[in-house]
């Protein structure tokens, strides 16, 4: 793979440029090499619980200061503008979800209820309960639409991986036998705006991230190369039997930039 005709890149966030709190080797070197060469970049995560301002504070506490809001992109930004496509504003929802996703679904101008509700939304929910769950399965059953901000079963913290939103989505899915609507990667949205603001041809854009069924297909899916990095989630050996391969393999960021360079 000749990562010298890349003019644009999208990295996923957890397990690519940390875990947890703490920052993975090479993490201050990749933006320095960015801005050094002019290359045009976004951050996109399917973690819907932090605001663009909550990820670019936590890139200057672990050395990389100054990031540019909107080169951070959510999956909660991603499903408040798929909604607006499909709902206007006042619209009621009923959401499962951190502080970044209702403030990006607030921002959009739905009403956040747990009643009379047009869509039940499910993201990453740290405070997510039994109650929560029921409350969820009754509005989906009576009709609502079942929307995922992602489908990430598990997410890589310092200590092994946690439970994700997908957790949470196949515990609804299963309690109310409806299919969600999936937002995030690996599906369009994602990597479709993000080339959108970068005015970037899929072709000469890269993808590096950490999980198969999610960075690399939809990449691979969209056109557009991908770069699987050993930090997060998927092994070198689930990549071998993979449906949709990467094109290189490194085991972080340095490996990648000395690939780059």
């Amino acid at each position: 793979m000749n990562l010298r005709t890349v003019q644009a890149a999208i990295f996923d966030m957890d397990g690519v440029l940390w875990r947890g709190k703490e920052a993975l080797p090479g993490l201050v070197e990749l933006f320095q090499f960015l801005h050094e060469r002019g290359i045009p970049y976004r951050l996109a995560t399917n973690n819907s619980r932090r605001t663009q301002a909550d990820y670019a504070a936590k890139l200057a506490d672990l050395g990389v200061p100054n990031i540019p809001e909107e080169n951070i992109l959510t999956s909660g930004i991603v499903t408040a503008a798929y909604l607006q496509t499909r709902y206007p504003a006042g619209t009621g929802l009923y959401v499962i979800g951190g502080p970044g996703l209702i403030h990006e679904l607030t921002q959009a101008g739905f009403t956040l209820c747990d009643h009379d509700v047009s869509a039940v939304v499910v993201g990453i929910d740290l405070e997510f309960t039994y109650s929560k769950a029921r409350h969820a399965t009754k509005l989906i059953r009576q009709g609502a639409a079942f929307i995922a901000s992602n489908a990430d079963r598990t997410i890589p913290l310092e200590d092994g991986l946690a439970p994700g939103a997908g957790s949470i989505v196949a515990m609804l899915q299963a309690a109310t036998d409806c299919e969600p609507i999936v937002v995030g990667k690996p599906n369009p949205p994602m990597f479709e705006t993000a080339m959108r603001q970068m005015n970037a041809r899929p072709e000469f854009t890269v993808m590096v991230g950490d999980r198969l069924n999610t960075d690399i297909e939809g990449a691979k899916r969209a056109g557009m190369k991908a770069v699987l990095v050993l930090t997060g989630v998927s092994t070198r050996e689930e990549a071998a039997n993979a449906p949709y391969p990467p094109d290189l393999i490194v085991e972080d960021l340095r490996e990648l930039l000395r690939h780059w360079s």
